[in-house]
């Protein structure tokens, strides 16, 4: 415990520049992540197969990525944890690499398979290293930063893959993410200080860290509201095309503006992750919630559709940092095990969100998924409130032993 205690001295100096490191980690990591939606069409073509099967690529990443998140801390739990990150980081670039040259679908699906192992051990323990980069004082700020990494490829993966895509080919598109991962490989080789294991994590301690009741409720919050959020916005698109009736530049603007409204929302997460990460949950669960049914209930107005879009995309932003916050606080002695099962439940929930969302627009129509985003998000806030007043009475039931 002596050596915890001495990670979390607030006396230390903030590793800023290794913190930058893992931000630009982070953005190759979702870069990579997203640019597949983006050169979809031509990639398929090149490699013979269908749409449908090169989409595969995507299941696979996050299939992947949902085991290597807790798997990762057990499995590495004796090495120095920069080795770790290194390793994580080569994988991406090898990843990129198998992509650009990949002439069949088998290829691109073990490329795939590689960036999800990456994916996942790296953000199993980004906000554990965060942790002992930044005194404790600076941790919000510490997470903002990591991702603001997030923010900006969400908004720039796409659009820019699919420009580079359309002129360059679709291999462009991995090439330049395979540059960008090999600089974020350098930075961090470059400043991550030697970071011991703490502990020596086991899987009997997956357990255990998901029983503990904070850890479980952030779980379950997560598993809630977004599997709503990819409920909703996977197939927003129908939404504004059936419903709202905007044409292709309002969508696009719509989008856009998503994107760039979220990284407003990591901002103002962060700041709120400050005083209580689950106020930050409660905020952007609150904010989806409301914004989910306000999309269902007006969702004929296009203008009020595509504010209420941009309002979704600044609160879900502020999940991800609330979320990461709260379960590894919940639970800083085994850090990096919960990061892994926050990742872990987030993966599962995104791809649980996309194919009930998708059954959802099949059988109900297009307005059904973003119901669904509401009732979830809501039912989140409800439980966030729970815990936090069964949390305020406490006190009152314990005798004060201090």
């Amino acid at each position: 415990m002596s050596s915890v205690a001495v990670e979390q001295d607030d006396s230390r100096p903030a590793a800023w520049a290794a913190v930058g490191a893992l931000t630009l980690g982070v953005f190759a990591l979702v870069t990579s992540e997203f640019l597949p939606a983006s050169v979809l069409t031509p990639l398929a073509r090149d490699l013979g197969v269908s749409v449908g099967a090169a989409g595969q690529a995507v299941t696979a990443t996050a299939v992947v990525g949902a085991f290597a998140a807790p798997l990762t801390p057990v499995l590495t739990g004796r090495f120095d944890r920069r080795l770790v990150m290194w390793g994580l980081m080569a994988l991406l670039s090898v990843s990129n690499i198998l992509t650009v040259f990949a002439k069949d679908l088998p290829t691109l699906l073990v490329a795939r398979v590689l960036l999800g192992a990456s994916l996942g051990g790296f953000w199993s323990m980004a906000a554990a290293l965060a942790m002992r980069l930044v005194p404790p004082a600076a941790m919000p700020r510490a997470m903002s930063l990591i991702f603001t990494g997030v923010s900006v490829a969400t908004v720039s993966a796409a659009p820019i893959g699919a420009y580079v895509s359309d002129t360059l080919g679709w291999r462009a598109a991995f090439i330049i993410s395979g540059v960008v991962g090999a600089i974020a490989l350098l930075a961090q080789l470059a400043t991550l200080p030697r970071l011991a294991p703490t502990s020596v994590p086991r899987l009997a301690g997956l357990v255990e860290v998901a029983r503990r009741p904070a850890v479980a409720t952030a779980l379950i919050g997560v598993l809630l509201v977004i599997s709503g959020h990819f409920a909703g916005f996977t197939y927003v698109r129908p939404v504004l095309e059936q419903v709202a009736h905007l044409d292709l530049k309002a969508i696009s603007l719509t989008l856009l503006a998503f994107g760039v409204a979220g990284f407003f929302g990591n901002l103002v997460g962060a700041a709120l992750v400050g005083r209580d990460p689950r106020l930050a949950v409660l905020t952007g669960a609150a904010l989806v919630g409301v914004s989910a049914l306000a999309i269902v209930t007006l969702g004929h107005v296009g203008l009020l559709t595509a504010v209420a879009l941009t309002v979704w995309g600044f609160a879900f932003a502020m999940l991800p940092v609330g979320f990461q916050s709260w379960a590894t606080s919940a639970a800083p002695d085994q850090a990096e095990l919960a990061g892994g099962l926050l990742t872990s439940t987030f993966q599962v929930a995104i791809a649980a969100g996309a194919v009930f969302g998708g059954v959802l627009v099949d059988q109900m129509g297009p307005l059904s998924a973003p119901g669904y985003a509401a009732v979830s998000a809501l039912a989140a806030v409800a439980l966030v409130l729970a815990l936090r007043r069964r949390a305020a009475r406490a006190p009152a039931q314990v005798p004060c032993e201090a």
